[in-house]
């Protein structure tokens, strides 16, 4: 079980996830354990994070660092390399009778210096390209709350397009957050989050952040949470009443 979050950025890309793995027994789970390779860095260009079966998500991950290492496939328009990506992906699954459905994936890549967030969806693994009119995504168990909290986010945050890098983190964090605290079964840990972007000296590279660095995030959902805490009693001051009855609620009914 898993939560994945990907966020296209006007200045880079976002990747997160949950930091535990799901022990299975054909289809019943067994035990969680921690872990941090959900999320893998490919020769400090690429991110990774995938869910669904762990073994298929090796492979994958071979695929692409092979094909990033050829320096052929990446060579093409960013549609071509995600269409290249499927068709060996696929064809790899195939060859020991995988059915659709085991796996799905998010890749952040560059090509020519623009920076990719593609979607492998999890049904049938067909590749879509993340942009500037919909830069945001999220795969795994928990996306029936992580979709709505981050179609939330972009209704307060981001009317007039993607977020910056910083902003992108900050959602992630809260997102990933929301998702292991309320857990829909196998989601837990601490958030990994990484960013693929260009560093200092201009070159593009993708890391994860360090516990230091989402520190300083997590500050500030703390703040932000709080600020929404105080929010009641500030409207209470300032119009001096509380907030509307609904008229007809019956109040105090389970």
């Amino acid at each position: 079980m898993t939560a994945i979050v990907g966020i296209w950025c006007r200045d880079g890309i976002v990747l997160g996830t949950d930091s535990r793995a799901t022990f299975t027994s054909g289809l019943v789970r067994t035990i969680e354990q921690p872990t941090d390779h959900k999320m893998r860095i490919i020769s400090g260009k690429l991110m990774l994070a995938g869910t669904g079966q762990v073994g298929l998500g090796q492979r994958f991950a071979r695929i692409v660092e092979k094909a990033y290492e050829e320096e052929k496939i990446f060579k093409g328009a960013p549609v071509s390399v995600a269409t290249a990506l499927c068709q060996q992906a696929v064809r790899d699954f195939a060859s020991t009778d995988t059915p659709k459905g085991q796996y799905g994936a998010l890749l952040a890549f560059p090509v020519e210096d623009r920076l990719q967030l593609c979607e492998f969806a999890a049904s049938d693994f067909q590749p879509e390209l993340k942009d500037a009119h919909l830069w945001y995504c999220s795969m795994g168990s928990s996306q029936p709350i992580t979709d709505p909290f981050l179609g939330f986010f972009r209704g307060i945050f981001w009317r007039d397009g993607p977020p910056s890098v910083s902003e992108g983190v900050f959602v992630t964090l809260w997102t990933l957050r929301l998702a292991i605290e309320l857990n829909p079964g196998g989601v837990g840990g601490e958030p990994v989050i990484g960013v693929l972007e260009k560093a200092h000296d201009g070159k593009l590279t993708a890391r994860q952040l360090s516990k230091d660095e989402l520190g300083e995030h997590f500050d500030a959902v703390e703040a932000v949470a709080e600020h929404l805490r105080a929010f009641r009693d500030t409207h209470r001051a300032t119009t001096g009443k509380g907030f509307p009855d609904i008229p007809g609620q019956n109040k105090g009914a389970d």
